[in-house]
C-alpha cells in the first residue's frame, strides 16, 4: 500500500484496504508472512467487514427483486427453527472456528498448518469408532478426543506460524485459493433441503463472496482475522433474522 493512504499509526484507509483486496482477487499471491496482530490489523479487519456488509446488502436487494418478480426460492434447512442460545453459539462460534481451520487454515502453505487439517478428520473418525463400539460409554472418551484435537490443532498452528510457506504451495496458491473458495461455497448447498443444482448454485453466491474476503484476511493478517470476520458475518446475519422474527410477529 502507498504511504500517502496508510500509516502504521492510523492503519490502512478504506480505499487502501479495498484496493489491496481488489489487487489480490485479480492476482492471488501468497505473502511470505502475515501481518502481526496489532491495531492496524484490527482496522483492516473492520474495513473488510464494512465491505462485507455492503455486499450482503446488495445481494439481499437482488434476492428481494428476484422474489418480487415471482420466482420462488428454496427454503433453507434452518427455516422455521427457533433461534436459541445453543444455535447462536454454534453459528457464531462453532462454525467459524471449524470451517476456517478446514477451508483456510492451510492456505498459509506452512507444513504444520497443512497437517492440522488431518487432526479434526482423524479425531472425528476415532470418536465415531469409539461410539460405534460402545467404548465411548457416557461420552467422556469423545470429549477427551475433542479436547485433544483442539489443543493439538492450536499447537500446530502456533508452532508453524513463523515457518516460510512451501515453494510449491506458493506457486500453486492461485489455484488452491480458488478451489478452497469454491469448496466453501458448495458445502453450503447442504443448507437447502431440495432444489435443482442450477437453482441452488446462485444461492451460495454469498458464501463464495464471503470466502474470497476470508481468504484474503487469512493469508495477509492471519487465521484469527478470518475467524473474526466469519463470526461477525454470521452474527450479523443471525441478528437480522432474529430482529425480523422478533418484530415481524413470529416467535424467535
Amino acid at each position: 500500500m502507498n504511504d500517502d493512504i496508510t500509516s502504521p499509526e492510523r492503519g490502512p484507509t478504506l480505499r487502501a484496504e479495498w484496493a489491496a483486496l481488489a489487487h489480490f482477487i485479480a492476482r492471488p499471491r501468497l505473502p511470505e508472512r502475515t501481518a502481526p496482530f496489532s491495531r492496524r490489523s484490527l482496522i483492516a479487519l473492520m474495513q473488510i467487514y464494512r465491505l462485507d456488509l455492503a455486499l450482503m446488502a446488495l445481494l439481499a436487494l437482488i434476492a428481494s427483486v428476484v422474489v418480487s418478480a415471482g420466482l420462488e426460492l428454496p427454503e433453507t434447512a434452518l427455516a422455521g427453527m427457533k433461534i436459541t442460545a445453543g444455535l447462536a453459539l454454534a453459528v457464531i462460534v462453532g462454525a467459524p472456528l471449524v470451517e476456517e481451520v478446514i477451508f483456510r487454515g492451510w492456505l498459509s502453505g506452512r507444513k504444520r498448518h497443512l497437517a492440522a487439517i488431518l487432526v479434526p478428520i482423524l479425531g472425528s473418525f476415532g470418536a465415531g469408532v469409539l461410539s460405534g463400539t460402545g467404548v465411548a460409554g457416557n461420552g467422556m472418551w469423545v470429549i477427551a478426543i475433542a479436547v485433544f484435537c483442539v489443543g493439538f490443532t492450536i499447537l500446530l498452528f502456533w508452532t508453524g506460524r513463523n515457518h516460510p510457506p512451501m515453494r510449491w504451495f506458493s506457486r500453486a496458491f492461485p489455484v488452491l485459493f480458488w478451489l478452497s473458495t469454491i469448496a466453501f461455497a458448495c458445502i453450503h448447498l447442504a443448507n437447502f433441503d431440495a432444489g435443482a443444482l442450477w437453482v441452488l448454485l446462485p444461492l451460495v453466491l454469498p458464501q463464495f463472496v464471503l470466502g474470497v474476503l476470508l481468504g484474503y484476511l487469512r493469508v495477509h493478517y492471519g487465521l484469527w482475522a478470518s475467524i473474526a470476520l466469519h463470526a461477525l458475518h454470521n452474527g450479523t446475519a443471525l441478528g437480522l433474522v432474529w430482529i425480523g422474527l422478533r418484530f415481524g410477529g413470529a416467535e424467535g
